[in-house]
């Protein structure tokens, strides 16, 4: 037996086990975070003065009211549907009536404003009054030690295990596109190497400099984000640097967003700026942008082409999200729909209909979890099916677009249906384990390193990796949701399921445009496609996510939360 034949066997090995790999690894981020919980003890309880009812507070924010949506409901005719909100700070604990008819009162004083209550105050509502009394008080006298959930860490992997694992898996993509078809050499291991290097850099200065105690998400990132460069470097040598660069500044952005929202009200103050700056990279984009794939969503800065657009993303959620007591304000939701509107409107001028169709979605997203009202969901619905309808009759090559939908085996030689037939052609090819790294031709077709990725995935590493990639970030989705029902603020609850949102509904329209199920319309799949812009966005928004998790802010506690101050004593 020859050398080569030695060799191709060990390739054909190292391709039938990369998928498998790659769903233990993707496993093991999701159920490493659903392992890693906190203990859910009250942080305080309200007693019910006129009944000596007792309710735990588990929530950091929380609203007080009359309508089946409060989180703490009360049963009394003169409590307003939304009445106040009761909500933690570091400073301690306070209550906000946000308009109520009858007014909220602390031991008999109109609260205006944030009013702090301590221990033994008396919270009025109405005909209703609520005694502030700590969360032991709840446990102890209510409920057995065991009633309530505990954190275990049992079978969790620890973060520097996981990464071991995420670093030969790259490995072994570099080593398969050592020995591609078509150029054997070893660049792909040293792109490998600076990108490990990078990766551990990062591992290090969070985990330990930092002091986090949870690692999934980043994990995850690092998974997605490698993959794509190990995807690129037989494609594009150029390209897989400049996107190693993007994200080395992504992860920055990731750690610095991170540590600017750990106060909820910080975040208030910069809520107007954030706005005013994002409209004004809009601005500067219609201005100066150059046409680029149909859309004048690019402009150059010394050289380096950068898309405002993806930016904004970010912006987006920070202003979409805010503190329970401030969101629930008209001024602000009327604040942040014409923050929309501009958003949306300014890409549509543009021409980018595909990113403008990510920003509606998520607005609905954050316009539903902001109100619960269905009629405004539905009115915007209305506005934005009558957009569509303008937009086909003067946009040409857009209904081309919608007209191919469906249809793309009749236009497999022009613009209608051109890409899409050849991904679902050589995604066909790749079979489940893949024709492996270097080796496929949709490489070939344009655009296939950005808005074609998913199609470039499933011909080079298989059908299983591809859908493993879906599904995770189909996960990151339903375990955003899941940690917001332990975040400290509604600011995180909303921007972690919004951010994760937006992502998932830019995947989507990715996948499903490229596989004729959705009008194509040229977005990026998130860490994976080719493009700075797009690899900090991605990072920025998976900053939300961390923030939302409790555990991310762990380290930093080490006296009990629900530890309050008696009356005559100072709030720590």
């Amino acid at each position: 037996m020859n050398l080569q034949v030695i060799l191709d066997i060990a390739t054909i090995a190292l391709r039938a086990l990369l998928p498998i790999y790659a769903l233990v690894i993707i496993y093991q981020c999701f159920a490493s975070a659903r392992r890693h919980r906190r203990p859910e003890k009250p942080l305080v309880t309200l007693e019910i003065l006129e009944t000596g009812q007792q309710i735990p507070v588990l929530f950091w924010e929380n609203s007080i009211g009359r309508s089946k949506g409060s989180d703490i409901r009360v049963s009394d005719i003169s409590v307003s549907r939304d009445h106040c909100v009761f909500l933690r700070r570091k400073e301690g604990w306070f209550i906000s009536d946000i308009g109520s008819k009858f007014g909220t009162y602390v031991n008999g004083e109109p609260a205006e404003g944030r009013t702090k209550v301590i221990i033994d105050d008396e919270i009025t509502i109405g005909h209703t009054t609520l005694i502030l009394k700590r969360g032991e008080e709840y446990q102890e006298r209510l409920r057995p030690s065991w009633f309530f959930s505990k954190a275990s860490d049992k079978g969790a992997l620890k973060p520097y295990k996981l990464m071991i694992l995420i670093t030969f898996f790259h490995l072994f993509m570099a080593v398969e596109a050592c020995f591609s078809n078509e150029v054997k050499d070893f660049v792909p291991l040293y792109i490998c190497g600076a990108m490990e290097v990078l990766m551990w850099t990062f591992f290090c200065i969070s985990s330990y400099a930092l002091n986090r105690v949870n690692y999934e998400l980043e994990a995850l990132a690092c998974f997605l984000s490698g993959m794509g460069v190990m995807l690129l470097v037989r494609q594009e040598l150029r390209s897989a640097i400049v996107q190693m660069i993007a994200m080395t500044l992504g992860m920055i952005v990731f750690a610095v967003i991170v540590k600017f929202i750990e106060d909820p009200d910080r975040v208030n103050k910069w809520r107007l700026p954030i706005m005013i700056g994002a409209v004004g990279l809009l601005a500067v984009n219609i201005v100066f942008g150059r046409v680029q794939n149909g859309a004048a969503n690019w402009i150059s800065i010394g050289g380096v082409s950068v898309q405002p657009s993806e930016f904004v993303k970010v912006a987006f959620i920070f202003v979409g999200a805010s503190a329970l007591d401030k969101l629930q304000t008209k001024r602000n939701f009327i604040e942040f729909i014409v923050f929309s509107a501009i958003c949306v409107g300014a890409l549509a001028l543009m021409g980018d209909f595909g990113t403008a169709l990510i920003f509606f979605a998520t607005f609905l997203l954050i316009a539903f979890m902001r109100s619960g009202d269905f009629k405004t969901v539905i009115l915007a619905l209305v506005a934005a099916a009558f957009a569509v309808f303008i937009v086909l009759s003067i946009k040409p090559y857009v209904a081309e677009r919608f007209s191919a939908w469906g249809h793309v085996w009749e236009h497999t030689q022009d613009s209608g249906g051109y890409q899409q037939v050849r991904v679902m052609t050589y995604m066909a090819s790749g079979g489940l384990i893949g024709v492996g790294v270097g080796n496929g031709f949709l490489k070939y077709v344009f655009a296939s390193e950005s808005d074609l990725v998913f199609g470039l995935v499933a011909e080079e590493m298989g059908v299983i990796v591809a859908f493993s990639i879906a599904a995770a970030i189909i996960a990151l989705a339903f375990y955003s949701r899941a940690i917001t029902t332990r975040s400290r603020s509604s600011f995180y609850a909303i921007s972690a399921c919004c951010a994760a949102g937006l992502m998932v509904i830019q995947s989507a329209l990715n996948i499903f445009g490229i596989t004729d199920i959705l009008p194509l319309t040229g977005v990026t799949l998130p860490f994976l496609s080719a493009g700075g812009s797009s690899m900090i966005s991605c990072w920025g928004l998976l900053a939300f996510i961390k923030a939302a998790d409790e555990r991310t802010y762990a380290a930093k506690r080490r006296a009990p939360s629900n530890a309050l101050p008696q009356r005559k004593e100072v709030a720590v």
